[in-house]
């Protein structure tokens, strides 16, 4: 299984009606798309005071690489991604990417 993890801030003057358009978006991409098992998004809680960049994310659960090639390359993530960036602190260079191989939960 692969988590997407993306980690950003929006701007202080980003309305929050374009903020949940995209995030709502993103959603529902990812409950049309086959191998995507979950999507979740919400603030950062930075409980550690690590990570106070970055203050929102989402993370997607796809079912294998084939998944998020599917979702890369999908024309709505393609527009929705440029939403987001225009949304963000810094653009694109605001919003952090990870990908983690990571074992099925059983």
């Amino acid at each position: 299984m692969i988590l997407h993890c993306v980690f950003f801030t929006f701007r202080s003057d980003a309305p929050q009606g374009a903020r949940r358009a995209v995030l709502t978006g993103l959603a529902e991409l990812c409950a049309d798309l086959e191998g995507v098992l979950a999507f979740e998004s919400g603030p950062n809680l930075d409980f550690e005071g690590k990570s106070q960049d970055y203050r929102d994310g989402f993370v997607i659960r796809f079912a294998d690489r084939h998944a998020v090639q599917a979702y890369a390359e999908h024309p709505t993530h393609r527009r929705l991604g440029g939403q987001l960036c225009d949304l963000c602190q810094n653009g694109a260079d605001g919003i952090i990417v990870f990908d983690l191989d990571v074992p099925d939960a059983q």
